[in-house]
């Protein structure tokens, strides 16, 4: 091969750069209006379910705070006359007044026990499907979801019959099953008797949404923990404190504030249950805040209890959220 057929090797050819694109100030100028709108978009989606929440809640509640300071009437209600500014003087009223610390211990052993006969009957019912069959266990579910979703009227309307002192089931059971004399026997003469019907209405419509949302809650607990705890050595209660407890106490935890709210705040079944005019041996404080409101045509005396009642639930509300915070931290 000669020195003349011999290449030299070739050199790598460098591709040049592609050119900077360089903006010029108007194109600049017209994409930045479009980034600003598009960072708005969010916004503006959310603002029409921002503006009916302020409307539904945020004004009621404010409207409310105003009235509490005021004393409105019915001439001020009807007329849209301006009320007279009063100051803290509702709250004192109501504060000094034996009737309503009366009402709101009543409220609290009321909700006391709903919430504890709730949980606790929620928590057995939950385990008790666990060791169900599945088409038992679907049988249940929809008969629990069917009495959630009855109408409080309804529901009212089959414990008043229940209870009724003629016809009433719980009487007839009590007299021909159980050997006991409760023939003619009135339930709402003796208010603890009374209370007990009404929190058998409450606790019956908050049992399926108690006994749903922990059952959920147990089927997250690993199976293996629990054989491995029962190997050991630790029996029903020991597998149920050290495995299954840990792993549904923020769900129990959760439902039980939620269930403290409901049982506080309940009006419909007592309202219900007494015909429309409850005895003031069975108010509680939504009744109380109602004939304040409504029968002594104080609506700012209403207002007041109302607020009161926010303020008196706004710690166990926090409690809630911080529950919340602590799952969601979790997940």
């Amino acid at each position: 091969m000669s020195a003349a057929e011999t290449k030299a090797p070739a050199s790598p050819v460098s591709v040049p750069p592609p050119p900077a694109h360089h903006d010029t100030p108007r194109a600049a100028a017209g994409r930045a209006p479009r980034r600003r709108a598009g960072a708005y978009l969010p916004y503006a989606l959310i603002a029409p379910t921002v503006v009916a929440i302020a409307a539904v809640f945020l004004w009621p509640l404010v409207k409310t705070v105003i009235m509490s300071f005021q004393d409105v009437g019915r001439r001020e209600l009807w007329t849209g006359q301006a009320a007279e500014w009063v100051g803290f003087e509702q709250f004192t009223n109501i504060l000094g007044d034996g009737e309503f610390w009366d009402v709101v211990w009543r409220t609290v052993l009321f909700m006391v026990a709903c919430v504890v006969a709730t949980m606790g009957g929620g928590l057995l019912l939950a385990q008790a499907m666990q060791r169900m069959s599945t088409w038992i266990r679907l049988a249940l579910t929809a008969a629990l979801v069917a009495a959630w979703a009855m109408p409080l009227l309804v529901a009212t309307s089959i414990f008043r019959w229940f209870a009724d002192s003629d016809y009433g089931v719980v009487n007839m059971v009590l007299t021909k099953y159980l050997g006991l004399d409760f023939r003619g026997h009135n339930w709402w003469l003796d208010p603890k008797q009374g209370f007990l019907i009404i929190a058998a209405v409450v606790i019956w419509g908050a049992i399926p949404f108690v006994t749903i949302t922990l059952y959920a809650a147990l089927t997250q607990v690993p199976r293996e923990l629990e054989e491995a705890a029962a190997l050991d050595g630790a029996g029903a209660f020991g597998v149920f404190r050290y495995v299954t407890w840990p792993v549904i106490k923020p769900v129990f935890q959760m439902v039980a504030t939620l269930s403290v709210i409901w049982d506080f705040n309940v009006f419909g079944q007592v309202f219900l249950m007494r015909g429309n005019e409850p005895e003031p041996e069975y108010s509680l404080l939504g009744i109380y805040s109602f004939e304040k409101a409504f029968e002594s045509n104080s609506f700012s005396q209403g207002a007041a209890i109302s607020l009161i009642t926010v303020l008196l639930l706004s710690g166990v509300a926090v409690y809630y959220l911080r529950q919340l915070l602590k799952i969601g931290e979790v997940e």
